[in-house]
């Protein structure tokens, strides 16, 4: 939620600005900590009637997508190269953002390093747009003094993980696309088509094909009870959504998603990918072991893996090491428990991290154009099934029913 305050500074000057917190409470804490007299405080849209209303729901539709992060990302690096003031560097990139969320966020940055605050504080008060990964990056930046090198890290990392999560993802549009029209297109013709068509048939008295009659059937369920399907598939999507909030239903979701044939290992893979990713650009940085697999549980996008790695966190800290944390769980493969305790022997757990990583990039990269190999000719051979049974069940009988005159 935003706040509009109104307070004064140590020097009696009159500030006025906007502050995001998920209460009131904590927004005037947030005031508070820039150093300011509060002087009213109250949620912004709260009492602009409908046009604030309309506000709110446009925000709510207005995202900060991966991309645009990369691409601040490597701005805010060049500039820190070219020994750009942290300030300055904000409030040139605030004019030049495109999103509106984005730079609504970038203006509030700006505010918060003008009161004093330090960079990843201010990132920090928007987790909706960086991680917490990114700003243990840059507060690992800020206490070694080589925040250009954060930023580099940072703009190679989402780079790597944008290009990566994108081709995976691109790979299955089109299948999905293909799939969804097909489903439509056969229901239309099972709902619309078909029943007229067999209307003819059945009043010409001849004997039907059993396939015939097995697409007549379907034909007559689906326009008796689609209210009912469609009623029960509501019901169906509506409780999938509400199970997979809970944290069980997530889970088992989650692992369901793993242990797809092929797509599961995919998962797996791009799963990987991450963890060693994450693990490597944050010890590469400085940061510990401890406090990298602390914001990797965060990062980690399935229960499986983020209860993994929580659970290494726990051993770790315990004073085990993390090859040996990892190697129990059968999720992990072992050549990954074996090069990390090589690693940690050896002092070089970062790049042996680094090396896994782009080996399961690699792989990802060849799983995800093997399955566009195997995705074409398979719906080629599906469709070519499905529109010929359809279109057989109807000819043959109307062939056999025109030549007997």
């Amino acid at each position: 939620m935003l706040f509009n305050y109104k307070a004064v500074d140590g020097n009696n000057i009159q500030r006025e600005g906007t502050v995001e917190a998920p209460s009131i409470d904590a927004a005037i804490s947030a005031v508070q900590k820039r150093g300011y007299t509060l002087v009213s405080i109250d949620e912004q849209g709260k009492s602009d009637g409908i046009l604030g209303a309309l506000n709110i729901e446009f925000s709510f539709f207005q995202t900060v997508s991966n991309k645009d992060v990369v691409i601040l990302s490597r701005q805010i690096a060049t500039l820190f190269q070219a020994q750009v003031s942290p300030l300055r560097i904000f409030r040139l990139l605030s004019a030049e953002v495109e999103n509106p969320q984005l730079q609504l966020a970038m203006n509030r940055i700006v505010e918060d390093l003008q009161a004093g605050s330090s960079i990843s504080r201010a990132l920090a008060m928007h987790p909706d747009i960086f991680s917490s990964f990114y700003v243990n990056l840059v507060r690992a930046g800020e206490e070694s003094g080589s925040l250009e090198k954060s930023f580099d890290y940072l703009a190679d990392y989402l780079d790597r993980q944008y290009e990566v999560v994108a081709k995976a993802r691109n790979a299955l549009v089109y299948p999905a696309f293909v799939v969804t029209i097909f489903v439509v297109v056969m229901g239309m013709m099972l709902t619309l088509v078909i029943p007229n068509i067999a209307k003819i048939l059945t009043d010409s008295g001849q004997e039907l094909p059993i396939y015939t009659k097995i697409v007549i059937g379907i034909s007559n369920f689906m326009v008796d009870y689609i209210g009912v399907i469609l009623l029960l598939l509501l019901a169906g999507g509506v409780s999938l959504w509400r199970f997979s909030k809970t944290s069980v239903g997530k889970r088992a979701i989650d692992e369901f998603i793993i242990s797809v044939p092929y797509l599961g290992d995919l998962q797996r893979k791009l799963l990987l990918t991450r963890i060693c990713d994450n693990m490597a650009t944050m010890l590469d940085s400085g940061i510990s072991i401890v406090q990298a697999l602390e914001v990797t549980s965060d990062v980690v996008d399935n229960e499986v893996y983020r209860e993994i790695v929580q659970s290494a966190l726990v051993e770790v800290t315990g004073g085990r090491s993390f090859a040996d944390a990892i190697s129990e769980y059968p999720e992990i493969p072992g050549v990954l428990a074996q090069m990390a305790k090589v690693g940690e022997e050896t002092g070089s757990l970062g790049s042996i991290l680094t090396t896994l990583a782009n080996f399961y990039r690699r792989e990802v990269n060849n799983a995800v154009d093997t399955l566009i190999g195997l995705i074409e000719p398979a719906m080629i051979v599906m469709l070519g099934l499905g529109v010929g049974v359809l279109l057989a069940s109807v000819l043959m009988p109307i062939y056999n029913l025109s030549s007997a005159f």
